[in-house]
């Protein structure tokens, strides 16, 4: 989701609330901490050279029970930090802490927003001739040739 769609998105919604993939909401008196440009350069495993760059929403639990962050407020803070430091419509990564410091990719359900798991993925499939996942089957899903097949009492197995 890119930050235009945020900005969309809070100006019809009367609450914010992150849910999480497991199911269960960023507590509701969460603060929003961090709203930042974060720009990666990296080599991938076949060589070449990469750049992504995304706006960052930092969220925190910070145990103020009265805090209740309103979406106008939210909007507030964005256009801050577009202004101050110049930040562009990038795709969102939101890190909050559960276990640990968690960055996740996020979406919207109509009512919450959705914190989407992240996933690795390698990004020189063809130079590093990762071999293509096999299907997988059930063997449920396997037909046998019943000419060919025992069955219970017929003395082959």
């Amino acid at each position: 989701m890119k930050l235009s769609d945020v900005k969309t998105i809070l100006q019809i919604v009367e609450t914010v609330n992150f849910q999480l993939p497991n199911g269960n909401f960023v507590p509701e008196h969460f603060h929003v901490t961090e709203v930042g440009l974060v720009t990666k350069n990296f080599i991938d495993c076949g060589g070449t050279v990469r750049k992504e760059t995304v706006v960052n929403f930092q969220l925190w639990d910070a145990n103020d029970l009265e805090h209740r962050l309103k979406p106008q407020k939210l909007i507030h803070i964005i256009e801050l930090s577009e202004k101050v430091l110049g930040i562009q419509d990038f795709e969102i990564e939101v890190e909050y802490q559960d276990t640990t410091i968690g960055k996740y990719d996020l979406g919207f359900n109509g009512k919450d927003f959705l914190l989407i798991n992240k996933k690795t993925a390698c990004l020189a499939q063809d130079q590093c001739r990762v071999p293509a996942e096999k299907p997988k089957l059930n063997l449920t899903q396997l037909t046998s040739d019943n000419a060919n097949s025992c069955t219970p009492g017929g003395g082959c197995c």
